[in-house]
């Protein structure tokens, strides 16, 4: 099966600005470099500076003279997301675009990890950091009638959460903490369109997945203890490169929204590769996954989200 298939034509995004998480490699650098081909101004938070100025140089090699505007972000330390946060609101930073983009996920490692904050990492990397820093962005967002597209991925379709096991800290296995937490994203992502609409909107919300990529910098031990193997050689054959798993994010960036959806479990709309098991193919608009939906759900992630972050500021210094 080809891997070649076209990519969405993005409208003239000139006088936009757009902020990618987890743009410094992989899928969200191509992200940024899409955006900024279509004319829009970027704000790319990184954690690691170096790699942070390798992708701008790319993005710079293939688009004439994009504005890119390097910032630190490392959403495994919460005092990072505010100061992000701080900054951006005291310059009043125009704000038309947020892709939620970043994530880990530590597929061959059995051990759980802990953040410095206390949390399990892939909680707070995918789900609790990004909840932090699109909250408190929230009046720049709906001054400028921003849209905010959430990365999903192909595990929250098969995935859960255990409300009594919320971080896995009785039972643990990276797919299970990866998958909770793209649904525990995936909630706050229909529940903040909600919220948005019944505030008289200023805010639209559109979800994506990129399907498989197998030439990332994600799983790594997996991905080498996996090699020549026949779910590798399936991934290698049906899945995407970063360039192609990009396009469902920009589509989703630019797509039509409804500024109110109705119904008591209408999700954002979603788009994702149309292709064999959505492993690649050409970007789409797919249904969304059953457990993002539920409305009771999506309110009780954001009041927890928000009960632990209220827990974590309180908390004393060490």
């Amino acid at each position: 099966m080809s891997r070649t298939h076209a990519s969405p034509v993005l409208p003239d995004l000139r006088g936009r600005t757009a902020l990618v998480t987890g743009a410094s490699s992989g899928v969200g650098v191509e992200i940024a470099r899409g955006l900024a081909a279509a004319g829009a101004a970027l704000v790319l938070p990184v954690r690691d500076r170096v790699k942070g100025e390798r992708a701008a140089q790319r993005i710079r090699a293939s688009v004439p003279d994009p504005a890119v505007d390097l910032r630190e972000l490392d959403l495994a330390r919460l005092s990072s997301v505010r100061a992000l946060a701080d900054a951006l609101r005291a310059e009043r930073a125009p704000l038309d675009l947020l892709v939620l983009n970043a994530g880990i996920v530590l597929l061959g490692d059995p051990e759980r990890h802990v953040s410095e904050d206390g949390f399990e990492l892939h909680f707070q990397t995918n789900f609790l950091a990004h909840f932090a820093l699109t909250t408190a962005l929230l009046p720049l967002l709906r001054d400028r009638r921003a849209r905010v597209v959430f990365q999903l991925s192909l595990a929250a379709g098969v995935s859960e959460i255990r409300w009594n096991d919320l971080q896995s800290a009785r039972r643990y296995t990276p797919l299970r903490a990866y998958g909770a937490s793209k649904v525990a994203l995936g909630l706050f992502a229909c529940e903040l369109a909600r919220r948005s609409a019944a505030e008289g909107g200023g805010v639209t919300v559109a979800l994506s997945h990129p399907g498989v990529v197998p030439d990332t910098g994600m799983a790594p031990a997996l991905r080498e203890r996996r090699a020549g193997g026949s779910s590798h050689a399936l991934a290698q054959r049906l899945g995407h490169t970063p360039a192609q798993a990009a396009q469902t994010a920009l589509l989703a960036a630019v797509a039509a929204v409804p500024a109110a959806p109705s119904g008591p479990n209408v999700a954002p709309p979603f788009f994702g590769p149309s292709g064999l098991l959505h492993f690649g193919g050409a970007a789409a608009r797919q249904r969304p996954y059953r457990r993002i939906v539920d409305r009771a759900d999506g309110a009780r992630i954001w009041d927890v989200a928000e009960q632990l972050l209220a827990a974590h500021a309180d908390a004393p210094a060490d």
